[in-house]
């Protein structure tokens, strides 16, 4: 029910029995000489007052009873206030009253017909028709003439008022039953909606909290990853590039001690070729590019090319062999494996004392191989990182773990075959990705 509509109802309650018993009083007493002779005594007077003393009393009662249970209500949920204690004993002595001044005056049934709008509200639900059909009997007899009917027409008439007024008063009760189901289903509504936002609101606020965890976690590890990819870039470049550096300086001083400064001049040469190619590849790490060997050339040739310089820097025999179709790869797989390549090239030259090596790239149906192979002094796998010796990858044990970490990146794996005395063989399988 609108909040404007109950308003103007809560007006008519507390005002519409003065208005509606002061409009009767007047149109009786202006008819009094009319039913004088008719009715004898006329006792309206004292049963006006007594009507006006208790719509009085009755409206002092609802005032303090609604202070004592507090007032408002939210916008759009006001309804007509539940009865106050003792409705049920002021409707029936006001109905009283109302039948005792329409059988002296039949006009008084203006002040009657109040019963039609407040006995659902305050009379109980058992008692709620019973009080709507006594205003019935009292409006029926009204409208046949008075009460009590004097002659067989008028009580045909009283009779057939009376089932009118009946069938009427039945019928809006019973609409009036159904539009208050419906409040009370849309006041559940409204509730539940309240509900329902109010535990949207904490899972929006509990959401939110967890998405700045996420944020925070997701931040932590992008750093995380950042940090391993940047030391395993340094590991695969300036590492590596060192280690050449110093291999190549020690062999200059080698010769040079041996044949002269002649013969030194070549390692020297490589020296300084291994640390600009090393500074340029740390540059390139730092800006998370792809290696400087795959700018220009394919997979197969960058490693064919890498080949070639790893076995002219450490005189080791190697070959580079490509099975399969050739397709051109995702830049990151390119990238993986070759690192992966110089990884194990860089193991083989400082710990295993290779005579021979072989590195092969096989072009599968869904995945891409890369064989490093070597005819060295091998080593014991399940000694595990760290403990390899001089014969295993990367002393440190670094290395195979960093070659893991990439492989396992895309997808992919890295397994080692070795023994001690019997060499090393390292493979590193990876999903084929097309760019």
């Amino acid at each position: 029910m609108p909040t404007d509509t109950v308003g103007l109802w809560l007006l008519f309650f507390r005002w519409g029995p003065y208005a509606l018993l002061a409009v009767a009083a007047a149109i009786a007493a202006a008819t009094a000489p009319l039913f004088a002779g008719v009715r004898g005594a006329d006792p309206t007077g004292p049963l006006v007052a007594a009507a006006v003393l208790l719509q009085l009393l009755w409206g002092l009662h609802t005032r303090r009873t609604a202070a004592r249970r507090g007032a408002g209500t939210p916008a759009g949920r006001v309804r007509l206030p539940a009865a106050a204690p003792g409705a049920t004993g002021y409707f029936l002595l006001r109905t009283a009253l109302a039948f005792v001044l329409t059988w002296c005056n039949p006009f008084f049934a203006i002040y009657a017909c109040l019963g039609y709008f407040d006995a659902m509200h305050l009379l109980p639900r058992r008692l709620g028709h019973a009080g709507l059909l006594v205003t019935a009997v009292t409006m029926a007899g009204s409208q046949s003439g008075g009460l009590p009917p004097g002659s067989p027409v008028q009580w045909v008439a009283f009779g057939g008022l009376f089932g009118l007024n009946a069938c009427l008063v039945v019928v809006f009760a019973h609409l009036s039953e159904k539009e208050d189901e419906k409040a009370v289903e849309r006041n559940a509504t409204i509730d539940a909606l309240a509900l329902a936002n109010g535990r949207l609101e904490q899972a929006l606020a509990e959401n939110a909290a967890l998405q700045a965890q996420l944020l925070l976690q997701a931040r932590e590890a992008g750093i995380a990853d950042e940090r391993r990819r940047l030391a395993a870039e340094i590991h695969d470049t300036i590492a590596q590039g060192l280690a050449g550096v110093i291999t190549q300086l020690q062999a200059a001083q080698a010769a040079q001690a041996a044949s002269g400064p002649e013969a030194a001049e070549v390692h020297l040469r490589r020296a300084a070729d291994l640390a600009r190619h090393s500074l340029g590849e740390a540059r390139r790490s730092v800006q998370n590019l792809s290696p400087a060997a795959l700018e220009h050339d394919a997979l197969p040739d960058a490693l064919r090319k890498t080949v070639a310089d790893w076995a002219e820097r450490t005189g080791v025999q190697t070959r580079f062999t490509v099975t399969g179709t050739e397709l051109p790869l995702h830049e990151e797989v390119a990238a993986t494996l070759l690192r992966i390549a110089q990884e194990a090239l860089s193991n083989a030259a400082r710990h295993s004392g290779a005579a021979r090596a072989g590195v092969t790239l096989s072009y599968m149906d869904d995945e891409i191989t890369l064989d490093v192979r070597d005819d060295g002094r091998g080593f014991d796998p399940a000694a595990g990182p760290g403990r390899t010796g001089p014969g295993g990858p990367s002393g440190g044990g670094f290395g195979l773990d960093g070659m893991r970490a990439r492989a396992v990146r895309l997808a992919g794996s890295v397994t080692v075959e070795a023994a001690p005395g019997e060499g090393t063989a390292i493979s590193a399988r990876v999903p084929l990705a097309l760019p």
